[in-house]
């Protein structure tokens, strides 16, 4: 089982690349859901009406399970699979890269527009800073009062991150932790008294 993936800090964009006359711009955007990637599609659109192709390709999911890759009217196979295989290289997901093509008069070709698509997005991300991101899961502790200084050593020995906590003669936490601790944090959780949890 995976508990982290890799994807990049923050979008990038503007990396030029000419090509006999034809102007490529890539973008890379940090996305997290089919609506960011629908928003960031757009804005691009909205940023450059007069593109002749905005051919693009995303990742999302842990493992990059839901992925594709768009040629935008380019030959089969010239721009989205180009694009899609740089961020398999990089072994990244969550993102999106988007390059926009200006025609500049003079066709390339589909090898040289292979070779154009390719290094656009190669060096788009070579802009972006890639980072690891564990996976977390949302934890909810019920227990008594007197409780609470041994559930806060436990969650504090696992770094986990306390979102609500509610004081009474029944207490309750909700904290974030990473997924990789879960099955050690429920362990030690179970061997406890009067207390519930769930994940």
């Amino acid at each position: 089982m995976k508990f982290s993936f890799k994807t990049i800090k923050k979008s990038a964009e503007n990396i030029l690349l000419k090509e006999k006359g034809s102007k490529f711009i890539g973008f890379a955007f940090q996305i997290n859901n089919e609506t960011e990637l629908k928003e960031s599609l757009n804005k691009v659109k909205t940023e450059h009406p007069k593109a002749t192709h905005h051919c693009n390709a995303f990742r999302l999911g842990i493992l990059g399970e839901n992925y594709r890759a768009n040629d935008d009217g380019e030959p089969n196979g010239s721009a989205g699979l180009p694009i899609y295989n740089q961020l398999l290289a990089h072994e990244i997901t969550n993102i999106l890269v988007i390059v926009v093509r200006y025609y500049g008069g003079t066709k390339l070709g589909v090898s040289g527009l292979v070779k154009a698509y390719k290094e656009c997005a190669k060096q788009t991300l070579e802009e972006c800073e890639i980072i690891t991101k564990e996976l977390e899961t949302d934890l909810e502790i019920e227990f008594e009062f007197e409780k609470q200084n041994q559930i806060f050593t436990l969650l504090n020995k696992f770094e986990a991150k306390i979102i609500d906590f509610l004081a009474d003669e029944q207490c309750k936490i909700i904290a974030k932790i990473q997924t990789k601790h879960q099955e050690n944090i429920s362990e030690q959780l179970s061997e406890m008294q009067n207390i519930s949890f769930k994940f």
